[in-house]
Protein backbone atom coordinates (compact mmCIF):
# COMPACT_ATOMS: atom_id res chain seq x y z
CA UNK A 1 0.00 0.00 0.00
CA UNK A 2 1.03 3.16 -0.62
CA UNK A 3 2.20 6.14 1.95
CA UNK A 4 -1.46 7.47 2.01
CA UNK A 5 -3.21 4.26 1.80
CA UNK A 6 -4.75 5.41 -1.58
CA UNK A 7 -5.64 3.86 -5.23
CA UNK A 8 -4.65 6.01 -8.37
CA UNK A 9 -5.77 5.61 -11.60
CA UNK A 10 -3.68 5.00 -14.55
CA UNK A 11 -4.71 8.75 -15.61
CA UNK A 12 -3.73 10.22 -12.54
CA UNK A 13 -0.76 8.27 -12.09
CA UNK A 14 0.25 9.57 -15.77
CA UNK A 15 -0.72 13.14 -14.88
CA UNK A 16 1.69 12.69 -11.62
CA UNK A 17 4.47 11.42 -14.13
CA UNK A 18 3.91 14.40 -16.46
CA UNK A 19 3.69 16.97 -13.27
CA UNK A 20 7.18 15.80 -12.05
CA UNK A 21 8.97 16.47 -15.52
CA UNK A 22 7.24 19.66 -16.33
CA UNK A 23 6.14 20.82 -12.64
CA UNK A 24 9.14 19.95 -10.95
CA UNK A 25 11.44 19.25 -14.12
CA UNK A 26 12.37 15.83 -13.12
CA UNK A 27 13.71 14.31 -16.74
CA UNK A 28 11.82 11.17 -17.81
CA UNK A 29 15.37 9.44 -18.04
CA UNK A 30 15.61 9.44 -13.97
CA UNK A 31 11.98 8.57 -13.69
CA UNK A 32 12.93 5.44 -15.70
CA UNK A 33 16.30 4.94 -13.28
CA UNK A 34 14.15 5.19 -10.14
CA UNK A 35 11.94 2.52 -11.33
CA UNK A 36 14.61 -0.32 -12.56
CA UNK A 37 16.42 0.73 -9.46
CA UNK A 38 13.88 -0.43 -7.30
CA UNK A 39 12.49 -3.58 -9.64
CA UNK A 40 16.17 -4.78 -8.91
CA UNK A 41 16.04 -3.83 -4.72
CA UNK A 42 12.83 -5.52 -4.57
CA UNK A 43 14.41 -8.73 -6.55
CA UNK A 44 17.09 -8.70 -3.44
CA UNK A 45 15.33 -8.61 -1.16
CA UNK A 46 13.02 -11.21 -2.16
CA UNK A 47 16.40 -13.31 -2.78
CA UNK A 48 15.32 -14.16 -6.35
CA UNK A 49 18.05 -12.55 -8.29
CA UNK A 50 20.81 -15.32 -9.05
CA UNK A 51 19.77 -16.63 -12.88
CA UNK A 52 16.73 -13.59 -13.43
CA UNK A 53 15.16 -13.72 -17.45
CA UNK A 54 13.75 -10.19 -18.42
CA UNK A 55 11.20 -9.66 -20.96
CA UNK A 56 10.71 -6.17 -22.26
CA UNK A 57 8.63 -4.67 -24.23
CA UNK A 58 8.88 -1.48 -26.38
CA UNK A 59 7.68 1.17 -24.36
CA UNK A 60 8.67 2.38 -21.11
CA UNK A 61 7.67 -0.73 -18.86
CA UNK A 62 10.63 -2.19 -20.99
CA UNK A 63 13.00 0.79 -20.90
CA UNK A 64 12.51 -0.05 -16.51
CA UNK A 65 13.20 -3.58 -17.66
CA UNK A 66 16.15 -2.53 -19.30
CA UNK A 67 17.59 -0.38 -16.30
CA UNK A 68 16.86 -3.20 -14.12
CA UNK A 69 19.14 -5.66 -16.40
CA UNK A 70 21.83 -2.62 -16.25
CA UNK A 71 21.29 -2.29 -12.08
CA UNK A 72 22.14 -6.42 -12.34
CA UNK A 73 24.63 -6.55 -14.27
CA UNK A 74 26.73 -3.47 -11.87
CA UNK A 75 25.82 -6.65 -8.87
CA UNK A 76 27.30 -9.37 -11.08
CA UNK A 77 24.99 -10.64 -12.09
CA UNK A 78 23.99 -10.81 -16.11
CA UNK A 79 21.00 -11.48 -16.88
CA UNK A 80 18.99 -13.04 -20.22
CA UNK A 81 17.45 -10.14 -21.64
CA UNK A 82 14.55 -10.53 -24.29
CA UNK A 83 12.81 -7.53 -25.89
CA UNK A 84 9.68 -7.94 -28.28
CA UNK A 85 10.40 -6.30 -31.16
CA UNK A 86 13.05 -4.49 -32.87
CA UNK A 87 15.80 -1.74 -31.42
CA UNK A 88 14.28 0.62 -34.14
CA UNK A 89 10.71 0.81 -32.28
CA UNK A 90 12.31 1.80 -29.00
CA UNK A 91 11.91 6.00 -28.58
CA UNK A 92 13.40 8.67 -26.22
CA UNK A 93 14.53 7.25 -22.56
CA UNK A 94 13.90 3.77 -23.78
CA UNK A 95 16.48 3.70 -26.51
CA UNK A 96 18.87 5.52 -24.65
CA UNK A 97 18.70 2.62 -21.80
CA UNK A 98 19.57 0.29 -24.95
CA UNK A 99 22.40 2.22 -26.30
CA UNK A 100 23.86 1.68 -23.12
CA UNK A 101 23.28 -2.28 -22.65
CA UNK A 102 24.64 -2.32 -25.49
CA UNK A 103 28.21 -0.42 -24.88
CA UNK A 104 28.22 -2.56 -21.50
CA UNK A 105 28.41 -5.94 -23.78
CA UNK A 106 25.35 -7.19 -22.71
CA UNK A 107 23.27 -8.87 -25.12
CA UNK A 108 19.83 -8.44 -25.81
CA UNK A 109 17.49 -11.19 -27.84
CA UNK A 110 15.29 -9.95 -30.30
CA UNK A 111 11.76 -11.59 -30.55
CA UNK A 112 9.40 -11.94 -32.93
CA UNK A 113 6.68 -13.87 -34.65
CA UNK A 114 9.58 -16.43 -35.98
CA UNK A 115 12.13 -16.27 -33.45
CA UNK A 116 9.68 -17.60 -30.05
CA UNK A 117 10.42 -21.45 -30.11
CA UNK A 118 11.89 -22.51 -27.34
CA UNK A 119 11.56 -19.18 -25.12
CA UNK A 120 9.68 -21.13 -22.29
CA UNK A 121 12.63 -23.98 -21.96
CA UNK A 122 15.28 -20.68 -21.81
CA UNK A 123 12.56 -19.36 -19.21
CA UNK A 124 12.49 -22.09 -17.43
CA UNK A 125 16.44 -21.92 -17.07
CA UNK A 126 15.98 -18.82 -14.81
CA UNK A 127 14.99 -18.49 -11.39
CA UNK A 128 13.34 -15.64 -11.83
CA UNK A 129 11.01 -13.43 -14.41
CA UNK A 130 10.98 -9.60 -14.57
CA UNK A 131 7.67 -9.23 -16.75
CA UNK A 132 8.41 -5.99 -18.26
CA UNK A 133 6.43 -6.29 -21.72
CA UNK A 134 3.43 -3.78 -21.06
CA UNK A 135 2.80 -1.30 -18.08
CA UNK A 136 -0.33 0.29 -16.76
CA UNK A 137 -1.14 2.25 -19.99
CA UNK A 138 -2.67 -1.08 -21.84
CA UNK A 139 -6.16 -1.36 -22.32
CA UNK A 140 -6.78 -3.35 -26.30
CA UNK A 141 -6.69 -7.20 -26.08
CA UNK A 142 -3.46 -8.74 -26.78
CA UNK A 143 -2.86 -10.83 -29.79
CA UNK A 144 0.09 -12.29 -31.83
CA UNK A 145 3.53 -12.57 -30.94
CA UNK A 146 2.62 -10.71 -27.16
CA UNK A 147 0.07 -13.42 -26.72
CA UNK A 148 2.58 -15.90 -27.47
CA UNK A 149 4.95 -13.99 -25.00
CA UNK A 150 3.05 -14.01 -22.48
CA UNK A 151 1.61 -17.64 -22.30
CA UNK A 152 5.44 -18.67 -22.73
CA UNK A 153 5.67 -16.65 -19.15
CA UNK A 154 3.02 -18.51 -17.94
CA UNK A 155 4.35 -21.94 -18.95
CA UNK A 156 7.66 -21.72 -17.54
CA UNK A 157 6.26 -22.45 -14.15
CA UNK A 158 9.10 -19.68 -13.08
CA UNK A 159 9.21 -17.09 -10.24
CA UNK A 160 7.79 -13.97 -11.86
CA UNK A 161 8.32 -10.25 -10.79
CA UNK A 162 5.62 -8.06 -13.00
CA UNK A 163 6.89 -4.00 -13.39
CA UNK A 164 4.10 -1.93 -12.44
CA UNK A 165 1.23 -4.28 -13.38
CA UNK A 166 1.30 -8.42 -14.91
CA UNK A 167 1.47 -7.37 -18.24
CA UNK A 168 -2.04 -7.85 -19.68
CA UNK A 169 -4.20 -6.55 -17.04
CA UNK A 170 -6.03 -3.36 -17.22
CA UNK A 171 -4.65 -1.35 -14.59
CA UNK A 172 -7.97 0.40 -14.19
CA UNK A 173 -11.16 -2.30 -14.34
CA UNK A 174 -8.61 -5.39 -13.26
CA UNK A 175 -10.27 -7.24 -16.79
CA UNK A 176 -7.82 -9.42 -18.45
CA UNK A 177 -6.87 -8.21 -21.96
CA UNK A 178 -7.56 -11.65 -23.64
CA UNK A 179 -4.40 -12.94 -21.87
CA UNK A 180 -2.27 -12.12 -18.72
CA UNK A 181 0.65 -13.10 -16.85
CA UNK A 182 0.69 -14.38 -13.55
CA UNK A 183 2.94 -12.90 -11.29
CA UNK A 184 4.01 -13.89 -7.59
CA UNK A 185 5.14 -10.42 -6.96
CA UNK A 186 4.53 -6.46 -8.77
CA UNK A 187 6.70 -3.71 -8.31
CA UNK A 188 3.56 -1.05 -8.85
CA UNK A 189 5.03 2.70 -8.56
CA UNK A 190 4.01 5.60 -6.80
CA UNK A 191 0.46 4.08 -5.46
CA UNK A 192 -1.06 0.71 -6.31
CA UNK A 193 -4.02 0.89 -8.92
CA UNK A 194 -7.80 0.53 -8.56
CA UNK A 195 -7.70 -2.89 -10.83
CA UNK A 196 -5.47 -4.76 -8.07
CA UNK A 197 -8.27 -4.57 -5.97
CA UNK A 198 -10.24 -6.97 -8.00
CA UNK A 199 -10.30 -10.47 -6.49
CA UNK A 200 -8.61 -12.31 -10.11
CA UNK A 201 -6.76 -9.49 -10.61
CA UNK A 202 -5.36 -9.79 -7.16
CA UNK A 203 -4.27 -13.66 -7.70
CA UNK A 204 -2.30 -12.32 -10.62
CA UNK A 205 -0.49 -9.63 -9.20
CA UNK A 206 0.70 -11.78 -6.02
CA UNK A 207 2.36 -9.60 -3.75
CA UNK A 208 2.50 -6.11 -4.57
CA UNK A 209 5.46 -3.99 -3.61
CA UNK A 210 4.63 -0.09 -3.68
CA UNK A 211 8.02 1.47 -4.52
CA UNK A 212 8.87 5.30 -4.83
CA UNK A 213 10.34 6.62 -8.22
CA UNK A 214 10.55 10.11 -7.14
CA UNK A 215 7.15 11.33 -8.38
CA UNK A 216 5.18 13.72 -5.38
CA UNK A 217 1.90 12.08 -4.89
CA UNK A 218 0.28 15.84 -4.15
CA UNK A 219 -3.49 16.64 -4.91
CA UNK A 220 -4.29 17.77 -8.10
Amino acid sequence: MSATGSFISVRQAQKLDRRAQERFGVPAQILMENAGRQVVEALVRLRRCRRPAIICGKGSNGGDGLVAARHLLVRGIPAQVFLAGTPQELKGPSRLQWIILNRLGLKVALLNPDRLAGLSRKLRSCDCIIDALFGIGLSGEIRGMYRTVIEAINAARTYVLAVDVPSGLDADTGRICGVCVRADATVTFVAPKPGMRQRRAAKLCGRIIVADIGVPLLKA
